[in-house]
């Protein structure tokens, strides 16, 4: 009997142990789920600095937003795939807040950087390549020159730390996890970068690339913010790439060329400037808005102007218009108030009816904008909430029109607030409860309540083009069976000539 009782009282003992180990993964998996979103979804903005959230407590909208970042099915819940997500080794900068938003860029572009201390996992000429190489995919870009300095204090200092380190407001937690972090432009810590020690750091893939990681980094320090675009060098999570290839994505690019610009571009050629064809499968646009029941588009010196109810189109100089303005404008919008808003880099104009209003131009300052603007891509006013939206690089303004002030919490990412649109905007109207946005020669049909793009067509949609017409002419666009016929009308012309052509010619030769 003692053995059969001995039996019973193991399985007992196991049959309890399994319920009591899966609590305790759950307990874990919680642990590190709450750890994770108050780390980096969560965060508070201290001193112009982010510092370590305060502790929440879990909630199915904290995992939701970081599923939305991460592209994941909003669940809600602790699932597998967010569960993996949480565990892979990433930045330690957060997800969100208003990071990048306060000091958006450094106010130079002459910024130099200083090594404090070297990993021994690498050789220090390695360790120097590296941070280098680091520097110059962003100065590659941009008109950011870094020159390295070994003495005083300089605008980006590196350190490799562990733990909890000096005066840092972020700390580490150990091998894995997180590998870095970096702090934005500006005073004390601006610009800093730390790495892990506790991390295998390493100039190829057997551990974590030096190279790989310090690029993300510097980003930060240069002004931006994570991306959730997973080809981004800016996406938080480690993702091994070959080192030999350039790691920019166009995402990386058009946000760090937003903050800072391009290259200087070298002086072309003069050349003179050609007449756009409305109808060239190519044609982009400068900047489009709406006129009472008109819509112009704007194309260097010219503009052409349709109207909802008529389907010709006419073309005419803007100075023929308006002589005060310049040409090559790069953005416009009708207000509520029936007046068109014109904007050429930090200037703008006001136009009611066919007169520019006096004391014009005036800066986008006096607007709202922060002074590190210094040109408008694209506005568009709802006048249904009376909001308009302003397009600059990778970010969007919102202004109301009412109490006219920005909005807060702005800018936000144009590809967050507008999802599946994309990067840059060159142009945008509202008709009907539609946004069209414009990007090179495709258009966007947008609806703002649905929160997604409903059509893509050419540019010149508008204009009922069926065959390459040019407009130089300033011949009005007439419906397009019209053309048809007029078109067939020439080609049986044509051809009534070469036949007797042909004729002549036998006719000739029989004589001789």
């Amino acid at each position: 009997m003692k053995y059969p009782q001995l039996l019973f009282s193991l399985f007992i003992m196991f049959s309890s142990a399994f319920p009591t180990n899966q609590k305790m993964e759950s307990e874990e998996s919680m642990q590190l789920a709450q750890a994770y979103l108050n780390q980096f979804y969560s965060p508070d903005v201290e001193g112009g600095y982010l510092a370590q959230a305060r502790n929440r407590s879990l909630t199915e909208g904290k995992i939701r937003e970081m599923q939305a970042f991460f592209g994941l099915t909003l669940t809600g819940k602790l699932d597998a795939s967010t569960l993996e997500i949480m565990k892979t080794p990433r930045c330690g900068v957060p997800d969100v807040g208003q990071y990048g938003y306060t000091l958006p860029g450094w106010r130079k572009h002459n910024l130099t950087y200083r090594i404090l201390n070297y990993t021994p996992d690498m050789a220090q000429s390695d360790v120097d390549e590296a941070i280098e190489n680091a520097l110059q995919v962003w100065s590659k870009v941009t008109p950011l020159i870094f020159t390295k300095i070994s003495k005083g204090i300089a605008d980006i200092m590196i350190a490799f730390r562990t733990k909890v380190h000096g005066w840092c407001p972020r700390h580490f937690d150990g091998p894995l996890g997180v590998l870095g972090h970096a702090f934005p432009p500006g005073l004390g810590l601006g610009g800093d970068a730390h790495f892990d020690e506790d991390e295998n750091w390493t100039n190829d893939a057997t551990g974590f690339n030096l190279f790989l990681v310090a690029a993300h980094e510097f980003g930060h320090s240069l002004g931006l913010t994570h991306s959730n675009d997973q080809t981004s060098l800016m996406f938080p999570n480690y993702i091994s790439l070959n080192a030999s290839k350039y790691p920019l994505s166009q995402d990386d690019i058009s946000g760090i060329q937003s903050i800072y610009g391009g290259l200087p571009k070298t002086p072309a050629k003069r050349k003179r400037p050609s007449t756009p064809r409305v109808c060239d499968p190519d044609l982009t646009f400068d900047a489009i808005t709406t006129f009472r029941r008109e819509v112009m588009f704007f194309k260097g010196r010219h503009l052409w102007r349709i109207y909802y109810d008529i389907d010709d189109v006419e073309y005419e100089l803007i100075s023929s218009l308006w002589p005060s303005l310049p040409a090559d404008i790069q953005a416009a919008y009708e207000n509520p108030k029936d007046t068109i808003l014109i904007f050429k880099d930090d200037n703008f104009w006001m136009i009611r009816g066919y007169a520019v209003l006096p004391d014009y131009p005036k800066p986008i300052y006096t607007i709202g904008f922060p002074r590190y603007v210094k040109k408008i891509d694209a506005a568009v006013c709802d006048h249904n909430t009376r909001k308009t939206y302003f397009f600059v690089g990778i970010w969007c303004w919102r202004y109301d029109e009412v109490t006219r002030t920005m909005d807060k919490g702005y800018p936000r990412r144009v590809i967050k607030y507008f999802p599946g649109l994309g990067l840059q905007v060159d142009a945008v109207f509202h008709h009907k409860g539609f946004f069209y946005f414009f990007r090179g020669a495709k258009q966007f049909e947008y609806d703002p309540k649905a929160k997604n793009t409903t059509r893509v067509m050419k540019t010149n949609s508008w204009f009922q083009c069926q065959e390459p017409l040019d407009l130089s002419s300033g011949v009005s666009i007439h419906k397009h069976n019209a053309h048809s016929r007029s078109v067939e009308m020439v080609y049986h012309k044509n051809l009534n000539m070469f036949i007797f052509s042909i004729m002549y010619v036998l006719k000739n030769i029989n004589s001789y």
